[in-house]
């Protein structure tokens, strides 16, 4: 079972942080959509919004998604420790997906290696705010307090 920690002191910033990668993810979508309207959906031009290469698909894709994820980031409870740990893992495989794509017909959501590298650190960013966000009764916090700075444990961390 993996373990996560439980009410990390440092959740509200990881929050804040999810939210802002959300806020971005949200005006790169609008941005994306208003420039590209009335192109095709899966077009392979040279459009750009905010420094990074897009199409109507992936503006509007975006936009759902940084919605999303801005919810995620706005709720107390664990709905935003499972929205980012699966946003993470969502944005890690698109980029390696799309990367191997980038020369290629399959190139649908017509990415650039900016794109590719901006959605990897999204993901990275979007797994550890995942990790550390997950929240509990104090009851389970202190029991995880306390098994950590256990004896036993302290025995083998000095190893």
């Amino acid at each position: 079972m993996p373990h996560f920690p439980i009410n990390h002191p440092a959740r509200p910033i990881y929050r804040v942080l999810s939210g802002l990668i959300g806020l971005y993810i949200l005006a790169f979508g609008v941005w994306g959509t208003v420039s590209t309207w009335g192109d095709p959906l899966f077009s392979r031009d040279g459009s750009w919004a905010l420094g990074l290469r897009t199409n109507l698909a992936f503006s509007l894709a975006s936009v759902i998604f940084g919605a999303v994820l801005i919810v995620g980031a706005s709720r107390r409870g664990n709905l935003g420790h499972y929205m980012n740990l699966t946003a993470g893992v969502v944005f890690l495989v698109t980029s390696i997906l799309m990367m191997s794509f980038l020369q290629t017909r399959a190139n649908f959501l017509n990415f650039s290696m900016s794109t590719v590298i901006v959605s990897m650190l999204f993901g990275l960013i979007l797994l550890g705010t995942g990790l550390y966000g997950k929240v509990g009764e104090p009851e389970h916090a202190e029991a995880e307090r306390e098994r950590r700075y256990h004896p036993v444990a302290e025995i083998h961390r000095r190893r």
